[in-house]
């Protein structure tokens, strides 16, 4: 009765039936998580006001804990788990990376290619040790000094700073690479002729002739942020999972089919940037031979 007069006919008539009428009083078992199992108090609204993050309601690890029925009324305790969108926080991170290492990998790559002394030379090895060093290692440093900044530690900003270190050797290697084998030189003191200053110079002679290389680390960027996890896996909080975090949790938790459905998705966002970098270096290839 109390069920009757919560939920319409068209609802009622909705859920799956599980068992054949009864024999004497006709009644049916149905399935009644589709009832029950709902937002219906909007807190996955307010989760996300909270902590400023989308969160959507997983009825496949939501259960009815317990139910009380009467004639009057009817009480039913269910403990509802909520997730948070872990390839958003991907690409956000991805994103956020990628414009860092151009702020910064792209002007150092141009001092390091147009001024090549000892300096520059250590300078340019010594952004190599990232990439060397374990990815743990450096998670563990960085949370040694900033880990009492409370909110930049609980935020997706502190996982762009490890990726950030990890993935500015790559950019800067690869603009470097392209400028190197132009005349910059020659080019730039043929704009400074015409009376084009450094401004002029640099966004409208260097970058043009450097696009094939931040193209190139671009993708290899965007790429390495995506896939990174040991890094992440340090960083990261319940709040800020990407997606080879949420990888690794749904299989150490046996949920197989969520992996799976990961792994798809994760494939479908990386062997696309592979494939666009694989075309970039045989183009380049192909330009250096002409």
């Amino acid at each position: 009765r109390a069920v009757a007069v919560s939920y319409s006919a068209s609802l009622l008539g909705s859920t799956l039936v599980a068992s054949q009428p009864h024999p004497q009083r006709k009644t049916v078992l149905i399935e009644a998580n589709g009832l029950f199992l709902g937002d219906m108090l909007g807190v996955g609204m307010q989760l996300q006001r909270a902590f400023r993050q989308g969160y959507s309601l997983d009825p496949r690890n939501s259960v009815i804990s317990s139910v009380r029925g009467s004639p009057q009324s009817l009480e039913v305790q269910t403990q509802n788990h909520y997730y948070a969108g872990t390839i958003a926080t991907s690409l956000v991170v991805a994103l956020a990376t990628l414009a860092l290492t151009l702020l910064l990998g792209v002007p150092a790559a141009y001092v390091l290619a147009t001024t090549r002394n000892r300096v520059t030379r250590t300078i340019e090895e010594l952004l190599v040790l990232p990439v060397a060093v374990p990815g743990l290692a450096t998670a563990l440093a960085l949370i040694l000094v900033y880990g009492e900044w409370r909110g930049f530690r609980q935020s997706w900003a502190f996982i762009v700073v490890g990726h950030v270190l990890f993935t500015l050797p790559f950019m800067v290697r690869s603009v470097v690479a392209v400028m190197a084998a132009i005349d910059m030189k020659t080019l730039e003191e043929a704009a400074a002729s015409l009376g084009a200053g450094f401004r002029e110079r640099f966004f409208g002679v260097i970058l043009p002739n450097a696009m094939p290389g931040i193209l190139a680390g671009s993708l290899m960027v965007v790429t390495l942020s995506i896939g990174e996890f040991n890094i992440t896996w340090m960083l990261h909080t319940p709040l800020t999972k990407t997606l080879p975090v949420g990888l690794a949790d749904s299989y150490a938790s046996m949920r197989l089919e969520i992996g799976s459905a990961y792994t798809i998705v994760f494939f479908l966002m990386i062997v696309p940037l592979l494939v666009a970098l694989q075309w970039f270096a045989q183009r380049t290839r192909g330009e250096a031979r002409g």
